[in-house]
């Protein structure tokens, strides 16, 4: 049977996958991309996916790049303007005297981000992929054989339809099957915290405002959800031990609802609007990976599948859209010098590019988590008064704020275009 030739071959069509083929075929790179399901079709009157992400700045101008933003926009996604962070104390001399603020208007921005359902920002990137000429999506397939050996990164499809490419892209997240197949070793540790997640509908209208209250057993948080037919939706992530979570998930498979949302309402803070009703709940054991190399030759890891990190900021996704933003330069760049995209000079460039701002926006969650998770009077005492101090500077926060957005710090040229 014959091979069909590309470019570049992506594992993994999900948010990092396709916003990577998006950015690759609008500068005539022929991309092949695989994935085994298609997420469901989009609808309005449906409650909110448990699965979103907080999108950065830099996402949004990345996706806006790629044609998927407005098709994003077009279904649904919640604006937050305001982040607050505290340590949950049992006597506050006065309401969260050690709050640190993060608000948009400071920086004259409209808003830090917004909160999409995962499957939203997929299916705006799908959407855009149709569009382009130079991207083919094989969904729902199976790959039966990855082939590193030869001269050419090889997929071999159940069906036994074959391909070839000058590079293949592992965009097959945390359990990454191409970067199990490329050899590449994984470096994890476990946390001993795991991570409950609701989605609830609230009292009060669409919030716009994200908060986290550090505990010594992990964070409660709040993320603004869209209105839906009149009616306000919420995430509420409650970080824990496994023991606690279990708990949880136990009245949840229990249908002991009015139980768990009491759980809920006596442990948040009084922030948390009022819980009308809970609609999904799941968890998650927490875990941070980082692949030993983000490449071989002919082969390259970008989001999940080259690092995981503590999901305290939400910042996974916007992640990996910095790898692709990166890995598309460095691509777009071999192009121009007529240089092999798989060649290692150019991989080692975008490993470059990246590894650092990942390993310092690992090394920053686990110092939060490491921080707030020691319940020593004298580390408490001083977390406390750095969070006081900081709330107080707003030139400081400012410019942590920016960094977060990710509108701060060196850009790929071809976003600048």
């Amino acid at each position: 049977m014959s091979k069909k030739h590309y470019d570049v071959l992506v594992v993994g069509g999900g948010m990092v996958g396709a916003a990577l083929a998006a950015a690759l075929g609008l500068h005539g790179i022929t991309v092949a991309i695989f994935d085994q399901k298609m997420p469901e079709p989009f609808s309005a009157e449906a409650l909110p996916d448990i699965r979103v992400s907080a999108l950065s700045q830099a996402s949004e101008a990345l996706l806006q790049k790629v044609g998927a933003w407005s098709r994003m926009q077009s279904m649904r996604m919640c604006p937050y303007r305001k982040m607050a962070v505290w340590e949950k104390l049992e006597h506050s001399f006065s309401q969260h005297f050690n709050q640190t603020l993060f608000d948009a208007a400071d920086a004259h921005f409209e808003q830090l981000g917004f909160i999409v359902e995962n499957r939203v920002t997929q299916l705006g990137l799908l959407e855009a992929l149709k569009d382009n000429g130079s991207v083919d999506l094989h969904c729902p397939v199976t790959i039966e054989h990855i082939n590193l050996s030869g001269q050419q990164p090889e997929l071999i499809l159940q069906d036994g339809r074959a391909f070839t490419g000058e590079l293949l892209v592992g965009a097959d997240g945390a359990q990454s099957r191409v970067r199990e197949q490329a050899g590449i070793r994984l470096e994890t540790s476990e946390y001993a915290q795991q991570c409950f997640v609701a989605t609830v509908e609230i009292a009060g209208g669409q919030q716009d405002i994200t908060w986290q209250a550090f505990t010594p057993t992990g964070p409660e948080a709040f993320l603004p959800l869209p209105d839906i037919n009149g009616r306000s939706y919420a995430s509420v992530v409650w970080y824990h031990q496994p023991e606690p979570i279990r708990r949880l998930m136990l009245l949840a498979n229990q249908h002991r609802t009015d139980e768990l949302i009491d759980e809920i309402v006596t442990t948040f803070p009084g922030e948390l609007p009022e819980i009308k009703a809970l609609h999904e709940c799941s968890y998650f054991p927490l875990a941070r990976r980082h692949a030993a190399t983000y490449y071989k030759p002919g082969v390259v890891l970008v989001g999940d599948a080259a690092h995981t990190i503590n999901p305290l900021a939400g910042q996974g996704v916007n992640l990996g859209f910095q790898d692709v933003a990166w890995l598309a330069q460095h691509l777009f760049d071999a192009k121009k010098q007529q240089r092999n995209p798989g060649s290692v000079d150019v991989l080692a460039g975008y490993e470059k590019a990246r590894r650092k701002d990942n390993l310092l926006m690992m090394s920053t969650m686990d110092a939060f988590y490491y921080t707030f998770s020691n319940n020593s009077l004298p580390l408490k005492l001083a977390r406390n008064a750095m969070l006081a101090i900081a709330g107080k500077n707003r030139l400081a926060v400012t410019q942590v704020m920016k960094y977060a957005m990710g509108v701060s710090g060196k850009k790929p040229e071809w976003l600048l275009q």
